[in-house]
C-alpha cells in the first residue's frame, strides 16, 4: 500500500530523488556513455541558471537528468504529477479514465490523455529495454498456458449508424495467459491459423501444456508443444480435470470491463497500448505477490528507452 500524501507525490525534489533511486539503484549512470563513475551534480552559479538534478559526466563530457531518454523527457508536467499518474494507473484494476486523471492531477484533458499513453509505453513488455530485459518464452518445464481470442468493440450501433452483423466490425485480440504467471495480448488483423499459430510458436516454450477451446485455428498445435488439450465449448464442455480456459476467460472479463466500462471507446490505433496496460497489471497482480507500489516501481523501471513524442503518438 502507499500513502498518497507521500513526499514524492507532492514535491519535485522528493520526486526526482525517488525516480533516481528507481532508475539508478546502484548510483547514477551516464545515459550517454554508460559510465558509473566520475559523474557529478552540476552546481548553479550567479551567472547561469542550472536545472535541478542536472549531472555532468567527466568521461564523455555529457550532461543529463534522470528523465533524459525516458517517456518523461521534455515534459512540462511536474515530475511528482508523473509519479502520481503512474501510481493511479498501476493501482486501478480496471484502469482509470483520462477524465479522472485530469481531475486528480489538475492538468488539462489533453495532457492527461498523453500522460497515460506514455505510461502505457513504460508498461509495454520489451526485450531490450525497461523492466523485461529478457521476457523469454512463456511456459516451459511442463507448466500450463491458456490461449484464446476475443473481440473488442461496440455491440450496438449509434443512432443513424449501421454495424455489420457478427464480429466483422470489432477488433480482434489474441491472448496467452500462464497459470499463476504472465499475460501477453496481441491486436491481430484476423483470427485464423496463419495469424495465431506463429504467435503461439514464437511466444510459448515447446515444453508447455497448452489449453485452448476447440476452434479450428488450433488444430495441429499438439505438434509443437508437450501437450495440447481442448475443451469443447460447442457441446457446453468447460472443464475436464485440469483442462480448461477459465483463467484466460477471467482475464478477458477484467479487460472488457475496463475497456467498455472505464475507457468506453478505444481506437484501433491505440488498442495495443491499452492491452499492454492490462497485461502489465495482470502479470504483476496481488496474487503473484505485488502490491500497488511495487507495481508502480516496476513501471518506473520501464520508462527508459521508450520516448513517445506527440507527433509519433498520433501517427500510430
Amino acid at each position: 500500500m502507499c500513502n498518497l500524501n507521500a513526499p514524492f507525490f507532492n514535491d519535485e525534489d522528493a520526486a526526482r530523488n525517488y525516480l533516481e533511486g528507481q532508475r539508478w539503484p546502484n548510483g547514477v549512470v551516464c545515459i550517454h556513455c554508460g559510465a558509473d563513475s566520475k559523474i557529478y551534480p552540476v552546481k548553479a552559479d550567479s551567472k547561469k541558471k542550472i536545472r535541478k538534478g542536472l549531472y555532468q559526466c567527466n568521461n564523455c563530457d555529457g550532461q543529463f537528468t534522470v528523465t533524459v531518454g525516458t517517456v518523461f523527457e521534455r515534459s512540462k508536467v511536474p515530475l511528482h504529477k508523473w509519479l502520481m499518474a503512474t501510481y493511479l494507473l498501476c493501482s486501478s484494476k480496471k484502469g482509470i479514465s483520462t477524465k479522472q486523471i485530469e481531475r486528480s492531477l489538475g492538468v488539462t484533458y489533453k495532457t492527461a490523455w498523453f500522460m497515460t499513453h506514455r505510461i502505457r509505453e513504460a508498461m509495454r513488455e520489451d526485450g531490450s529495454t525497461g523492466f523485461f530485459n529478457d521476457p523469454g518464452k512463456m511456459g516451459g518445464d511442463g507448466s500450463e498456458v491458456e490461449a484464446d481470442e476475443t473481440y473488442i468493440g461496440r455491440k450496438r450501433s449509434r443512432k443513424g449508424e449501421k454495424l455489420p452483423a457478427g464480429y466483422a466490425h470489432k477488433e480482434k485480440v489474441f491472448t496467452l495467459v500462464e497459470r499463476n504467471g504472465r499475460a501477453r495480448s496481441y491486436h491481430v488483423p484476423q483470427v485464423n491459423a496463419r495469424t495465431l499459430r506463429p504467435i503461439l510458436r514464437e511466444q510459448v516454450h515447446a515444453n508447455t501444456k497448452v489449453y485452448t477451446d476447440d476452434a479450428g485455428v488450433y488444430k495441429g498445435t499438439d505438434k509443437h508443444f508437450k501437450e495440447h488439450q481442448t475443451v469443447n465449448h460447442t457441446d457446453y464442455e468447460y472443464v475436464r480435470g485440469d483442462v480448461h480456459t477459465n483463467t484466460i476467460e477471467g482475464y478477458f472479463s477484467i479487460l472488457k470491463r475496463g475497456l467498455n466500462g472505464v475507457y468506453q471507446h478505444v481506437s484501433k490505433e491505440h488498442l495495443k497500448r491499452y492491452l499492454s496496460e492490462f497485461d502489465f497489471r495482470y502479470t504483476y497482480r496481488e496474487k503473484n505477490g505485488y502490491d500497488d507500489m511495487q507495481r508502480t516501481n516496476i513501471a518506473l523501471k520501464g520508462i527508459e528507452g521508450k520516448r513517445l513524442t506527440y507527433a509519433r503518438h498520433h501517427s500510430q
